[in-house]
């Protein structure tokens, strides 16, 4: 059974820093991409970064590019996003995502998910 399990969310100041984790079990995702998406409250889930499976190539959303930094481990089963100078528009939960077929940006791409860790940015 595949688990996708995140970790690092918090509250944080603006302008402050954390680090997510997603830790893929159940499978390995040596071939596949990996990606974050985000909620804020009340709105639809939204890309905000994903890599690809041996992680020479990775996209971002406009709205965190040059803040949030994705990565991956070299097991290829775990993957972190940075996430720097943060703003209040960025609280949301934030989602682990693995396996894309078709646009890395479009929800329905991804095949499993895992159960979202809460980020709240204070002003």
């Amino acid at each position: 059974q595949v688990q996708l399990v995140e970790s690092g969310g918090g509250l944080v100041q603006a302008g402050g820093s954390l680090r997510l984790v997603c830790a893929a079990s159940g499978r390995t995702f040596s071939s596949s991409a990996l990606g974050w998406f985000r909620q804020p409250p009340g709105k639809e889930r939204e890309f905000v970064a994903a890599m690809n499976w041996n992680g020479d190539s990775a996209r971002y959303s406009d709205s965190v590019k040059g803040r949030f930094l994705v990565s991956r481990d070299s097991g290829w089963n775990m993957v972190v996003l940075q996430l720097n100078n943060l703003k209040p528009e960025d609280s949301a939960i934030y989602y682990c995502a693995a396996q894309a077929s078709g646009s890395w940006a479009n929800v329905d791409s991804w095949r499993y998910w895992g159960q979202g860790t809460q980020v709240t940015v204070s002003s």
